[in-house]
């Protein structure tokens, strides 16, 4: 649990690198995606420490997510603000979906408090990013069905298999 989600983390806050190094401060919203990448670097710094305190190792396809969460983020982004924003709305939109679940695991197992509180904290921030995504008119992307579609399963993908790699 704590492996994939420190993955996903580092994976958005590749995705945020991604995307700040096409736009720069130009688009609009760079001050809200700035903002959106410094929590992300936040969320991935508190999974780094709790993997180096519980002794767990990180996904063997840290580079991989690497590579993949920086051209995913300069992609949407060179497509424009708007795709980039929608990129940001469907990684959230499965994310949340994702903290949920552990959520929910955690609470029938009724175990791990620090860990349940983190995620849910985490889940409402994300939450949050994925309001300011839509507010920032993510759903008016070109082609967002598709776009949307295809990056929630490539999240999918990339939780599923951090699960297990």
């Amino acid at each position: 649990m704590i492996r994939v989600d420190q993955a996903g983390e580092f994976g958005a806050t590749r995705i945020y690198a991604g995307q700040l190094a096409v736009m720069g401060d130009r688009a609009p919203h760079s001050g809200e995606v700035a903002a959106m990448a410094r929590q992300e670097d936040e969320h991935h710094e508190a999974f780094n420490a709790l993997m180096a305190e519980r002794g767990v190792r990180p996904t063997a396809l840290h580079p991989f997510w690497s590579v993949a969460g920086y051209a995913l983020g300069a992609a949407t982004a060179l497509i424009g603000p708007k795709a980039a924003m929608a990129c940001t709305a469907a990684v959230e939109t499965e994310i949340d979906k994702h903290y949920s679940d552990q959520l929910d695991a955690l609470q029938d197992a009724d175990e791990e408090p620090e860990l349940q509180a983190m995620i849910h904290q985490f889940r409402e921030e994300e939450r949050e990013h994925h309001d300011s995504a839509i507010a920032a008119g993510a759903e008016e992307a070109p082609a967002y069905p598709i776009l949307s579609a295809a990056i929630r399963f490539g999240c999918r993908a990339a939780i599923r298999i951090s699960e297990r790699v």
